[in-house]
């Protein structure tokens, strides 16, 4: 099964503020961070590597990241100039196959499979397409090289920045047996710490609980996870899969109490969607929607047809599905469904817009 395939993942290390700093390379060796004002409940996009060095990371507040590293510096997003940096990638690769699944700005799968170039070395077409983003965009970029999607994901952030990695299919069995569940699709640090007090730490632990246990815990992500720890992942690389929606998450360190508490955990997320959507060139949005799930597990999404979604339509659909539980809440999403070509007569929404 695994030397069926040969998949690329390309990932621009830092991606926004690296377009910064190769216009502006003064900024190379500061705290650089992109994002929205910190007087604005501004969010951090992307941030450089002496800006990590402070703990500053995407997601993070703009308050927060500006009272961990004082002399940061802080640029507003410019996405003419990063659109233009991942076209001239995506040209690149276009180079090397048709078969390319885009995840975002500057991130991609490639499917390499039989093709001559560079001999058929998917690892040596990875360096030689690097080597290309950096000197005609004047970008780095990490790549990782394995069987299926899933494995090289997680190689490409192997040897970040501006290395990659490779998984043999020969060698995927050993190394799953020691890869932590956090580097899994979908283990975020309240799953992980869920697993860790059951005694599983690493996919080789995972991989002594019978599927009967996994979906009894987690559901239908059990199912997923008990792939994931095999290395297991038979999706294909989706050239032609148009985007159907753009969502944020947060599964919180302790559960949400009540509405109020979800109340206030709201504006956070909605900044950060609206900044992601930013990036949805050429999308529509169709429905507004809110995924709670609560401290049982159990999960619920509320949405509405509502093309441009105010915080007050997040707070009325965070409200209703609330009230479907009524019980504390561990993670909370926002989104928006982007229209389809033909979309069948709905009600509209009477909510504010």
């Amino acid at each position: 099964m695994y030397a069926q395939r040969k998949i690329i993942h390309i990932d621009c290390d830092c991606f926004y503020a690296a377009v910064e700093m190769r216009d502006q390379p003064a900024l190379c060796d500061v705290p650089l961070a992109i994002g929205g004002e910190a007087d604005r409940r501004g969010v951090i996009a992307t941030c450089n590597y002496p800006a990590r060095k402070f703990g500053v990371h995407s997601a993070m507040s703009t308050y927060r990241a500006q009272q961990m590293c004082p002399q940061l510096v802080l640029l507003p997003p410019d996405f003419p100039r990063y659109r233009a940096a991942s076209q001239a990638m995506r040209a690149i690769f276009a180079d090397y196959t048709d078969n390319i699944e885009p995840l975002s700005l500057d991130e991609a799968y490639l499917d390499v499979t039989g093709l001559p170039h560079c001999q058929g070395s998917a690892s040596r077409m990875a360096l030689e397409i690097r080597e290309r983003i950096a000197a005609e965009v004047g970008i780095t970029a990490s790549a990782g090289i394995a069987p299926n999607k899933l494995l090289a994901k997680i190689a490409s952030d192997w040897h970040k920045p501006n290395g990659q990695f490779v998984i043999r299919p020969q060698d995927v069995d050993a190394f799953m047996l020691s890869l932590p569940l956090k580097k899994l699709w979908g283990v975020g640090k309240v799953t992980a710490a869920r697993l860790a007090r059951q005694g599983a730490h690493c996919c080789a632990d995972l991989q002594g609980w019978p599927l009967e246990r996994l979906l009894r815990e987690f559901g239908k992500f059990g199912g997923q996870l008990f792939e994931q720890c095999r290395g297991v992942d038979l999706r294909p690389v989706a050239n032609d899969e148009r985007r159907k929606s753009l969502s944020v998450e947060n599964t919180f360190d302790h559960d949400l109490p009540d509405l109020a508490a979800c109340h206030a955990a709201l504006p956070a997320l909605v900044s950060d969607w609206q900044q992601r959507m930013q990036r949805a060139i050429g999308e529509r949005q169709h429905k507004a929607f809110v995924k709670i799930k609560f401290s049982d597990f159990s999960q619920t999404t509320v949405e509405c047809i509502c093309p441009k979604p105010s915080i007050e339509t997040f707070w009325l659909l965070l409200a209703e599905g609330f009230e479907r539980g009524k019980k504390p809440v561990r993670l909370l999403g926002v989104g928006a469904r982007f229209e389809e070509a033909k979309v069948q007569p709905e009600q509209l929404c009477l909510w504010p817009a």
